[in-house]
């Protein structure tokens, strides 16, 4: 086709908008000056305001989604098809079209067939939501987040919403990595506290891995929260799901399937990661809290000097380098991590999600040594409890530094 390919793609969008065909546009082989951006997934989605285009932009470690009314989102489409992506596809449900440039000046658009089941979707981004936990759950009733008729009691709104995003979250984690399994699943939550979550995650694993035999240990310093969640268990017909009082540092290393932590406070999230990695689990769930560790050593880097004359500046730092290094260590040790946000911030500040899936090629990754080593320099660490456990090798002029 001609080099008007551009033009016709702009074309054929434009009619499957109006006649709502349109099913998504994805964008590739990404030629811009951002390493960490792989594809552009495009989708229309009905909002109270009107029909959008929903765009999400894929980078490694995290996803941006921005909507934009039909027209400019098609011209920004247009624009980036010109410089910064190489290939685009439209799906609708009467064909798909696959635009490619090769060169400049060069443009080639090809119609084929539209997939099999193909249908279009318009997304109602705020119609009732279906929800990963069942408000009727009678593990949610006895630990008294909702009464009998599933309503969320009053109080336990937050809770709730904590819960049902925390499975929301680790789904996706846990469906990549065990839907062509057919082992055991075993998982340990470090520091469950009343069970909570541990209880929404082994009923969430019994209901997608029914032919799978599910073992979930959740671990607990105080007898009595031990004590009140087996009887609970036992009570559910959870036969699989079991309490421990123990710490971290007192539970013995096993191969396990998932390792969970939430809310670990301060380096208590750095033992959980190393038991995890040490016991070769498969994904890592932890969300941090309390970063005191490194708040104290940091070294203002000179540019932000002027900032560091404020404490909640200098707090806020050592949040986002302890959490950096965290993600960057794991990286290191044979995962691909990401960082979430957990829950909304105006329920709590602490509302970072990290975590870690076990990568095929598992193994150290010397060239993730790098990064840590240069964004501690940055901020003059020498030192995280992380690493040490972990054994990572820093530079040699610091190996002595405590």
């Amino acid at each position: 086709m001609s080099a008007d390919a551009l033009a016709q793609l702009r074309d054929r969008i434009r009619e499957s908008w109006a006649d709502t065909t349109l099913v998504r546009i994805t964008l590739g082989s990404y030629q811009g000056p951002d390493r960490t951006l792989k594809r552009l997934q495009v989708r229309p989605v009905t909002l109270k305001a009107g029909r959008r285009l929903s765009l999400v932009w894929q980078h490694q470690t995290q996803d941006i989604t921005k909507n934009y009314e039909f027209e400019p989102g098609l011209e920004l489409l247009m624009a980036l098809l010109s410089a910064d992506f190489a290939t685009g596809h439209l799906a609708t449900t009467q064909a798909n079209w696959q635009f490619e440039r090769r060169s400049v000046g060069e443009t080639r658009l090809h119609r084929s067939k539209p997939t099999e089941g193909q249908r279009s979707v318009i997304i109602e981004h705020d119609r009732p939501k279906s929800r990963a936990v069942d408000r009727h759950a009678d593990w949610l009733q006895r630990l008294g987040v909702v009464g009998s008729q599933g309503e969320v009691r009053r109080g336990m709104e937050a809770k709730y919403r904590q819960i049902h995003r925390f499975i929301e979250l680790l789904s996706p984690v846990i469906q990549s990595t065990e839907e062509s399994s057919s082992l055991p699943i075993r998982v340990v939550d470090m520091g469950c506290g009343k069970g909570y979550l541990t209880f929404a995650l082994y009923f969430h694993l019994i209901e997608h891995f029914p032919e799978r035999e599910i073992r979930l240990s959740g671990l607990e310093v105080r007898s009595e929260l031990v004590e009140a969640a087996n009887a609970l268990a036992l009570d559910c017909g959870a036969s699989g799901l079991t309490f421990h009082q123990s710490t971290i540092a007192e539970w013995p290393s096993e191969p396990v399937t998932g390792m969970v932590a939430l809310h670990a406070c301060d380096t208590a999230t750095d033992d959980a990661l190393a038991w995890g990695i040490r016991a070769n689990a498969t994904w890592l769930v932890c969300s941090p809290c309390c970063h005191r560790e490194l708040r104290p050593r940091i070294i203002a880097p000179e540019a932000l000097a002027p900032a560091f004359r404020h404490g909640i500046l200098v707090e806020r730092q050592a949040e986002f380098v302890t959490d950096a290094l965290r993600a960057t260590l794991l990286e290191w040790a044979g995962y691909q991590s990401r960082v979430l946000e957990f829950i909304s911030p105006e329920h709590t500040a602490k509302n970072l999600l990290i975590t870690g899936v076990r990568r095929p090629d598992f193994g150290l990754n010397p060239e993730k040594a790098v990064s840590v080593h240069r964004l501690a320099a940055l901020y003059g660490i020498q030192q995280q409890h992380l690493a040490r456990l972990l054994h990572f090798p820093w530079p040699a002029r610091e190996a002595s530094l405590p």
